[in-house]
């Protein structure tokens, strides 16, 4: 297969702000780019949008005048259907019903030729359904980019069962070449992004939901130690409470009420009450002038104990050992299962989806402290710590002080199942797990969709390779024995995955 000649006609039809960052790739790919939507306005105004931006380009060296000339040369807005008959490839990017998007496909379908692909940019709609009104189902393809177009990096391309293999490796084959990145994924619910990022959201609002944690210490922890760009609360935010919510009830829905996609009670109280996020000026957050934003929660400074004794291996957090010895404290080991180690009067693990408090219970070490995931336990700026209720404060200010001495502000979070990042990221891993299992796409294209869609710091797979998938199944397990629920249960790939003793990759 090859992609779409540089002299072949792209069509894009629906001029809102994904439909014009579609037409400005197609346009700085090389290809005449036709432009239609029912309102010529929009058309217009997606022009001037395009052309402001990249006037911004110009202002900042980043493209010269003639390149950003020609770019718009390629766009040509037209006023009917009937105009976009030589396009090779049609992207369509209008509202999200399924019967006006059937209503256009069949329409095109008379339209242009036998060959020509029709690309849909849906990001709910299932290609099956979107296909079949059509006498050429095997054209149609989904092409799903990511706001804004331009800049975003990732293109799912979907197929649906009567997609022709042939017209779906084309699509691919033209997204490379337009400088994205493509991922092939099957036509089921929420495709690769939708359904592997609902556990980023879900998990933190269950941990508001039980008061393990504020917004702001949460969303601190995601980034600081997790290594996201942005925490769930101010991202759902930025999405829009209304539209998040959709999505998740869309994936719900989809997936025959799946406890696994089970919508927030405290999301849709904000949709209900119209906090909506930055676009109502309130949602988690209060965004008016006059509004003083909430401070991430940050233990006081507390010493640390002069000498630790670790017990076998500390696993991926194992940088902070290094961290300690630069600090001056003294470091012994002894090798064993344990892994753990000691810190005055307290007893410190990696958490592993138990609570402290039922670790404490377990081992019989009353003062039990645990700790979080960190993508990169040298850089990460703030750690989450969480201790049991039977631990002595002398326990707990002594791991707090170790904490601090290697560099990290410490969130003491309320006694929570996993804590945060850990509990977050192997939820991720899980149902990117299964996307695998069920055949959506490959672990590569899970990988490459969540951080080249999403930015996230690491593919979820490939972070619980950095775990250790035995790891990541033992942390599920306890949070499902903690819940009793289905929620989390272990996905069945990665349950061989460790029987194999195999990685993702």
């Amino acid at each position: 297969m090859a992609a779409l000649n540089r002299r072949a006609i792209v069509a894009v039809v629906g001029a809102g702000s994904m439909g014009a960052g579609i037409a400005q790739v197609a346009a700085a790919a090389g290809h005449t780019t036709l432009l239609f939507d029912m309102s010529p306005a929009a058309v217009d105004r997606a022009i001037q949008g395009i052309r402001k931006g990249l006037d911004r380009l110009v202002s900042r060296a980043v493209m010269t005048p003639q390149a950003r000339d020609e770019l718009l040369q390629r766009i040509k807005p037209v006023a009917s259907l009937e105009e976009l008959a030589d396009a090779r490839l049609v992207v369509e990017a209008i509202v999200e019903e399924l019967s006006v998007k059937q209503s256009l496909f069949t329409g095109l379908e008379k339209i242009c030729s036998p060959d020509t692909i029709l690309a849909s940019n849906t990001s709910s709609l299932s290609i099956t359904a979107l296909a079949a009104a059509l006498a050429r189902p095997g054209n149609l393809v989904g092409m799903h980019f990511f706001n804004p177009a331009p800049v975003m990096q990732l293109v799912e391309v979907v197929s649906g069962i009567t997609t022709d293999a042939t017209a779906a490796q084309t699509v691919f084959d033209t997204a490379a070449a337009w400088n994205k990145y493509p991922v092939h994924a099957r036509s089921t619910p929420g495709f690769i992004v939708n359904r592997v990022a609902r556990p980023f959201y879900a998990e933190a609002l269950r941990l508001l939901e039980e008061g393990a944690a504020d917004c702001a210490t949460i969303d601190a922890l995601l980034r600081e130690a997790g290594g996201f760009r942005m925490g769930p609360f101010e991202l759902m935010d930025l999405i829009g409470q209304d539209v998040n919510y959709a999505v998740t009830c869309s994936v719900f829905d989809a997936f025959h009420q799946d406890k696994r996609f089970l919508p927030s009670l405290i999301q849709r109280e904000l949709v209900d009450g119209g906090l909506l996020g930055r676009k109502s000026g309130r949602g988690f957050y209060d965004y008016s002038l006059s509004a003083e934003q909430p401070l991430p929660c940050a233990t006081d400074a507390k010493k640390a104990p002069s000498a630790i004794r670790i017990v076998g291996s500390l696993g991926v957090a194992e940088p902070l050992v290094s961290l300690w010895r630069q600090a001056g404290i003294a470091v012994t080991r002894t090798w064993g299962d344990a892994n753990i180690l000691r810190a005055g009067e307290a007893l410190i693990a990696l958490s592993d989806g138990r609570s402290a408090t039922q670790r404490s219970a377990d081992t019989g070490e009353a003062n039990t402290v645990l700790f979080d995931l960190a993508f990169d336990y040298t850089a990460a700026s703030r750690i989450a710590l969480a201790s049991s209720d039977r631990a002595s404060v002398k326990a707990v200010d002594d791991a707090v002080g170790l904490f601090q001495a290697a560099g990290k502000t410490v969130s003491l979070i309320d006694d929570a199942p996993g804590l945060v990042v850990m509990r977050t990221v192997c939820m991720l891993a899980n149902e990117g797990s299964d996307a695998v299992l069920q055949q959506v796409c490959d672990a590569a294209a899970v990988d490459t969709a969540m951080q080249r869609g999403v930015n996230y710091p690491l593919g979820p797979l490939a972070w619980a390779d950095r775990i250790n998938p035995a790891l990541v199944l033992k942390v599920l397990s306890n949070l499902q024995q903690a819940y009793g629920i289905d929620r989390y249960r272990p996905s069945q790939l990665l349950r061989r995955k460790v029987a194999a003793g195999v990685n993702f990759h």
